[in-house]
């Protein structure tokens, strides 16, 4: 470009050209290695079968996924890998939050390991946020034996507001791990909520965590948690709260005898043991594989299983109707329609619910 400036009238005027711009597009990005593409089911369910880490992980991703290619894909490689699981141990850990679940964990993993010699999968399910709908997702964090250890799989999921905080997923994912030859599962609760309710409904064994001297131990006796546990431990049982823990232990053996008998003919047994001295970690798992052998010897370990299948079976069916139903363009529509006029009292709650169901199913059947 011509400068006026740079003419020879116009003596001690000069325009320099300037420094040339750099180009606006970063010269190392090509370099960087891109993204691997998505395996096919082929390849993933090959790398789990073998036990693959990273072809377990992908397909653990794929499940936990909302976007209906992923959905597709992760449903083909479940149906491959279901005739290779099943043949874990599945148990659910509850516990009010700072009863020290993820560090009991820690060194019941560890003990399962060395017991079995097998390999154990944990699926710690973290709370999301209702307002950000993030999570911390810190629970590997505080399981630093088990998640170094090479037999341990650890995968915090996020709750993502589905029932009670129990990942939407995590029936599925067991699939995945059994499959991968995890011939252990444990599924830790987010302790709140009716989280207790979803996995009970997908393990074989609970076990509910419960701490003594914190105030009235008569507040963890909750009826409808407690008939749900087959076996309660008293955590934190060491130094000056051995006496506590022990008065505990014999409140809540006092409040089973108060209860019907459990479907399993199985008496839940109250144990004492100190997750962070490691001390009583042995007897509780004496204690899992005394049910384990119960359950087998009269038949309701399968019963369990088939009815669990089945109850499964149902949930997907209301969640998929539940998405069909909130997923449909017209009732979008509906539903912003009536919520104005609900919010106007120009329509009753119950009417304005009718009104859209109406809707929906008019043009279901059609």
């Amino acid at each position: 470009m011509e400068h006026p400036e740079n003419d020879s009238k116009y003596l001690g005027l000069n325009v320099n050209s300037g420094v040339a711009q750099p180009p606006s597009v970063n010269p190392y990005l090509a370099s960087r290695p891109r993204r691997k593409p998505i395996p096919t089911a082929g390849e993933l369910v090959e790398g789990i079968l073998k036990g693959d880490i990273t072809a377990l992980s992908r397909a653990v991703t794929l499940v936990e996924s909302m976007a209906p290619d992923h959905y597709a894909l992760a449903q083909e490689v479940i149906e491959k890998c279901l005739p290779s699981s099943g043949h874990s141990r599945r148990i659910g850990i509850t516990g009010v939050p700072g009863a020290g679940k993820s560090t009991s964990i820690d060194v019941f993993g560890l003990e399962v390991i060395r017991r079995t010699g097998g390999k154990l999968a944990v699926l710690a399910i973290d709370p999301s946020s209702e307002r950000t709908k993030g999570s911390i997702l810190g629970d590997k964090t505080r399981m630093e034996k088990l998640s170094t250890h090479p037999g341990a799989f650890i995968r915090p999921s996020p709750s993502a507001g589905s029932l009670g905080g129990v990942a939407r997923k995590t029936r599925e994912t067991i699939v995945l791990c059994e499959a991968a030859g995890y011939d252990n599962i444990f599924v830790e609760t987010v302790g709140v909520g009716q989280s207790e309710t979803a996995v009970h409904s997908m393990v074989d064994f609970f076990l509910l965590i419960q701490l003594a001297g914190t105030g009235d131990e008569l507040q963890g006796i909750k009826r409808g948690i407690m008939e749900m546990a087959d076996g309660i431990v008293i955590n934190k049982a060491d130094g000056d709260n051995i006496g506590p823990a022990q008065l505990a232990q014999a409140q809540f053996r006092s409040a089973l005898h108060l209860f019907p008998p459990t479907a399993s003919g199985w008496q839940p047994e109250v144990l004492t043991y100190s997750g962070y001295y490691e001390l009583g970690i042995t007897e509780v798992w004496d204690m899992i594989d005394r049910y384990f052998e119960f359950v087998k010897a009269n038949g309701y370990f399968e019963r369990k299983r088939q009815e669990q299948a089945r109850w499964w079976m149902f949930e997907t069916i209301n969640e998929q109707l539940r998405k069909n139903f909130y997923e449909d363009p017209e009732i979008e529509r509906l539903l912003a329609r009536n919520e104005r006029e609900v919010l106007a009292n120009r329509r009753s709650s119950f009417a304005a619910a009718a009104d859209v169901l109406n809707h929906y199913f008019a043009n279901f059947k059609k």
